[in-house]
This record gives C-alpha cells, sequence and structure tokens, in this order.
C-alpha cells in the first residue's frame, strides 16, 4: 500500500523538514487592488452549479485583474509585441458572452459593438471607448448570459452553433466560455504585472 504526501513538510529527514525562509513583506510584488471577495467553487454539486460557479470565479478573477489600474493604464499593450491590452480584453470578452450565449445559444440577433466584418479584431486594436462604461457592458453581458442559463431547462438544451449550423448544446458553451476566460485570464496576469507588478491569482 502506498501513501501520497501533500507536500514536502510532511516527509521525514533534516533537508525536507525545514522551515523555509521567510520573505519580508518589501520585497514581495504588491497583490491587485480592489475587493478580495472571489467565492470559490463548490467541491460537490450537480453539474450545472459546478460549471456556472467556475465560470464566475474566472469572471471575477478577470474583474479583479483590472481592479485598481487608471483607466487610461487600462489601455496599455503592456507586454510587446502583443497587441493585447486588459481594456481589449474587456470587450473581446464582452464579445465571448454575447456571441456564445446571446446569439448562438438564444437565437438573439447580433449587435455586438465591437466587431464587423471588414473589422474583425477591432475590439483588441480600437481602444478610443470610454473604458469604465465598456467595462460596465462587459457586466451587463455577464449578467444576461447568467439569466439565459438559469432560464434553461437543462444543459441539453441547444442553440445553432454559427459556424456549422449544427446544434450546440449549452453544456458545451459553458465549457468553451470557461476555456476562453482562462486563457485570457493568463494574459491579463502578465498584463497586469508589467502594468505595476501586482500579482495574484
Amino acid at each position: 500500500m502506498t501513501t501520497e504526501s501533500t507536500g514536502p513538510t510532511e516527509r521525514t529527514g533534516t533537508a525536507a523538514s525545514a522551515v523555509p525562509p521567510v520573505i519580508p513583506p518589501e520585497n514581495l510584488p504588491p497583490v491587485w487592488a480592489g475587493p478580495a471577495e472571489r467565492p470559490a467553487p463548490p467541491l460537490v454539486g450537480d453539474e450545472r452549479e459546478i460549471l456556472t460557479s467556475f465560470l464566475d470565479w474566472h469572471r471575477r478573477t478577470f474583474e479583479l485583474k483590472c481592479a485598481g489600474v487608471a483607466p487610461d493604464r487600462l489601455s496599455e499593450k503592456s507586454v510587446p509585441p502583443s497587441g493585447l491590452s486588459l481594456h481589449g480584453l474587456v470587450r473581446h470578452l464582452a464579445g465571448v458572452e454575447h456571441w456564445w450565449f446571446r446569439v448562438q445559444f438564444a437565437g438573439e440577433r447580433d449587435d455586438f459593438p465591437y466587431y464587423s466584418d471588414d473589422h474583425p479584431d477591432q475590439d483588441f486594436e480600437i481602444l478610443d471607448g470610454d473604458v469604465e462604461e465598456e467595462l460596465a457592458f462587459w457586466r451587463a453581458e455577464c449578467a444576461h448570459s447568467r439569466k439565459l442559463v438559469a432560464a434553461a431547462p437543462t444543459l441539453d438544451a441547444t442553440g445553432t452553433h454559427a459556424a456549422s449550423g449544427q446544434p450546440v448544446a449549452l453544456r458545451r458553451i459553458l465549457v468553451h466560455v470557461i476555456a476562453e476566460y482562462a486563457r485570457h485570464n493568463g494574459h491579463a496576469d502578465l498584463l497586469r504585472e508589467r502594468l505595476d507588478g501586482a500579482t495574484g491569482v
């Protein structure tokens, strides 16, 4: 029978059980500003609860990445040569919410303001809008997405996948959007650290 160690402090021996040195607070990078409230996803729950909790956890993580930064600095493309900025990610993630939940799942009219066929990347490239208004727009899209998910009878409910014309299940949409946020929260980690040194999960 084998046992699993949960960390180096459970092992025996002088080197493994040594207490790590304490890093002085002044040598630690700052964590982002803003409210610390971010409920952890539950360890137990049904599929809808687990998926929606993880999505809200990622939404809140992204919001905290943007908290405490001067509005003009949110537009800085701080990790060259990448063209990404926190402002651009706000616009892009509003589009993710809008496209997957409103348009493809609910079949609502596509009137997203930061996209056109002539300029598909304007969400990242055109940053002359008011970032506070655009954060409010993103929050409103998140709230609308939550309502659509809550109203669906089951996660087997389907919309229409625009690229293929095939049915797409709400379950698949939730997993896709979680993956999208996870990817862009990694981008946001680097962008925020370059702006002011703030780090955190």
